[in-house]
């Protein structure tokens, strides 16, 4: 869906986006992470034809941004973290008007603007001008113009931006409706957000791309969590003899149990040495009280991608 190569954007002489490259296939929501000044607005405003990369190219379902730039650009839905919106104008009118930029054929208008309101539960506000609206609400209504028409790719920068818990709720259910249909890529501060709803996290740090990994694997740590019992003195030195782990670190734990962190060698099996393991433990006649992986959150991976690398001088995003 999205072939991304070598993409870079020069501000002066100031690199907001550093030769990032990237795939992302149909269908799939990915969560664009970094710092302040990282580089996400920048390559979302490129990924939408707003702005020009210095260097690099970006194919959309075939098409080339930098010589097919309507084409893709009718297959796109974009939230920009401010959207432009004319205040006065009524919401449904504004939408009409969305959409003729678009260049939704007037005939599948009205269908359209009405998908789009009932996806995003505007309809009993549908006539309000837009400046009577709750920060929230007028959220909903960027959201409601970029999927007009229903593109193959969404664009969302902060979507839920001002929106209280019970709205971010029905967000979330709304992305997951979506991406049945169309490839998202969702900017957020919110880890919660990335979490709740991506396949897939692409870190920016510095204008380059740090981390690209689907959220499942990123959760999955080389680490393993060992509580046992006290039984056997040398159960350390037993367990720093098999041959899946290459570090064993404990923990103070109760007067009669210890915690250690197991991790594994890079290309060693989890499920075997488990077993391994397990079978070390009750061999030497320990008791076993607790097996499994350290579990990482994405903000601890988040971190730890982004540690040592400074924004290009904190201003461009």
């Amino acid at each position: 869906m999205i072939e991304v190569d070598s993409l870079t954007r020069n501000y002066g002489t100031t690199p907001a986006v550093d030769n990032v490259s990237f795939r992302i296939g149909a269908n799939e929501v990915v969560g664009l992470l970094g710092h302040n000044g990282a580089g996400k607005t920048t390559i979302m405003r490129m990924l939408s034809g707003f702005l020009e990369p210095s260097a690099g190219s970006i194919i959309i379902a075939g098409a080339n941004m930098a010589t097919q730039a309507r084409a893709v650009q009718r297959q796109l839905g974009y939230l920009p973290e401010h959207l432009p919106v004319y205040p006065e104008m009524p919401v449904a009118d504004y939408l009409e008007y969305a959409a003729t930029l678009k260049g939704i054929a007037a005939a599948d208008r009205h269908l359209a603007l009405r998908e789009a309101i009932a996806a995003t539960d505007l309809g009993a506000r549908a006539l309000d001008p837009i400046n009577r609206l709750s920060r929230g609400l007028r959220q909903r209504v960027g959201v409601a113009q970029a999927i007009l028409g229903q593109p193959r790719l969404l664009i969302l920068d902060e979507p839920t931006n001002g929106l209280d818990p019970e709205q971010t709720a029905q967000m979330r259910e709304l992305l997951r409706r979506l991406s049945a249909r169309a490839t998202v890529i969702l900017s957020t501060h919110i880890m919660q957000e990335v979490e709740a709803v991506c396949d897939r996290v692409l870190v920016l740090a510095a204008g380059r791309l740090v981390l690209d990994q689907p959220l499942q694997a990123l959760r999955q740590s080389r680490t393993l969590k060992l509580r046992a019992g006290l039984e056997e003195p040398a159960l350390e030195s037993w367990l720093k003899r098999l041959p899946q782990i290459a570090s064993v670190n404990s923990e103070d734990g109760a007067t009669d149990e210890r915690t250690w962190l197991l991790q594994l060698h890079a290309k060693a099996d989890i499920d075997t040495a488990a077993n391994n393991i397990a079978k070390c433990v009750i061999g030497a006649g320990v008791c076993l009280y607790e097996l499994q992986p350290v579990r990482r959150d994405l903000d601890s991976i988040f971190r730890g991608a982004t540690k040592g690398r400074a924004t290009q001088g904190g201003t461009v995003a």
